[in-house]
């Protein structure tokens, strides 16, 4: 089940549910100390996407920016390692996007830039460090068609 929300409108549980895995992995899992409440998550605007197996378990999570002067932004986009490579991630970035008429912008840590150009996003500047890991950025246009090209990714 693929849900959205803002941030005053999520649940406790939904909430809680959401930072612990976002915490999991960037903070834990990728070994990386960062400000992961960055004060983006109450701004106007600002959605966040999740969904959850017939078990109720969390199979994703990404959230969506307004990004001034472009569009959208999508970050914090993020799989749980049970659910990676069953196509979850997909099928969440796929459903947030259906509601976006572009262009949308995403900072991709470079091992899993392919997971993104198969949803239509292409490279758009240099790859740069964010935190001590390797990113690039990407822009999908307003017209980006969805494009499945196979494969998968460890984190989405």
């Amino acid at each position: 089940m693929i849900r959205s929300a803002v941030l005053d409108e999520m649940s406790p549980r939904d909430l809680y549910d959401v930072l612990a895995l976002r915490v999991a992995v960037f903070v834990v899992e990728q070994e990386c100390a960062y400000a992961e409440l960055d004060g983006r998550d109450v701004e106007p605007g600002a959605v966040h996407w999740w969904s959850r197996d017939d078990d109720g378990a969390l199979t994703g999570y990404l959230r969506v920016l307004v990004e001034p002067g472009v569009g959208h932004r999508v970050g914090r986009v993020v799989t749980p390692p049970a659910a990676r490579g069953t196509g979850a991630g997909a099928t969440l970035m796929r459903a947030a996007l259906a509601t976006l008429p572009g262009p949308v912008v995403l900072g991709a840590q470079v091992r899993v830039r392919g997971f993104y150009e198969r949803l239509g996003f292409a490279v758009s500047g240099p790859v740069y460090d964010e935190d001590g890991i390797p990113h690039v950025p990407m822009l999908r246009g307003s017209t980006g068609a969805v494009q499945e090209q196979g494969g998968s990714s460890t984190m989405c």
